[in-house]
């Protein structure tokens, strides 16, 4: 049997990450981490998640770098150089809100265009929950904890700061429905 989704996609992930991102690397892996915990409430994509969560950030590798939206370069990348499955293209393209991030840059025309926003509303709001519910390095942290460390680590002002200041109720949002539904599970 070859190998499974999640042990290409950490695989794959880390090729690119580890030596020339530790840090960015050690966030996908804390994502990864997080994402198997919502096991429960994903059934049959539950793969499908972890995977995502590991490759999530690929795009920030120095070398995948084309357009410098990590988002839309990771997709591309797994999309053209590994024929990755199109849903988990999409959820890398489209992580954490990343059109709202996509528009400031002048690329969600693009973005869109390529990579069409999933319809499975859960699948999204886990991914959103495990990226930002997990520090930089790789440790679960609150939503508003993470929140508040994005907007100091690039400035409020910043392409960063700006699209993270609009997609916070929709991040807030995610993460709640996320809450709720591991709060529905029985114990």
């Amino acid at each position: 049997m070859g190998e499974s989704i999640v042990g290409w996609a950490l695989r794959v992930s880390g090729a690119e990450l580890s030596s020339v991102l530790p840090r960015r690397w050690a966030h996908s892996k804390g994502v990864a981490r997080r994402a198997v915990g919502l096991e429960q409430i994903l059934g049959g994509d539950f793969g499908l998640l972890v995977a995502s969560a590991a490759l999530h950030d690929v795009g920030y590798a120095p070398r995948l770098a084309e357009t410098g939206f990590h988002p839309l370069d990771g997709a591309r990348f797994l999309r053209d150089v590994h024929g990755a499955d199109e849903r988990l293209v999409r959820l890398v393209a489209n992580h954490s809100f990343a059109l709202l991030e996509a528009e400031e840059r002048g690329l969600r025309a693009v973005l869109e265009a390529e990579f069409p926003l999933l319809d499975d509303q859960r699948l999204v709001d886990a991914l959103v929950y495990c990226d930002m519910t997990t520090t930089p390095d790789g440790q679960v942290n609150t939503v508003d904890s993470r929140l508040a460390e994005i907007t100091g680590r690039y400035g409020s002002d910043s392409v960063v700061g700006r699209f993270i200041r609009r997609a916070s109720p929709e991040i807030l949002a995610a993460v709640g429905r996320v809450e709720a539904a591991l709060a529905a599970q029985p114990r």
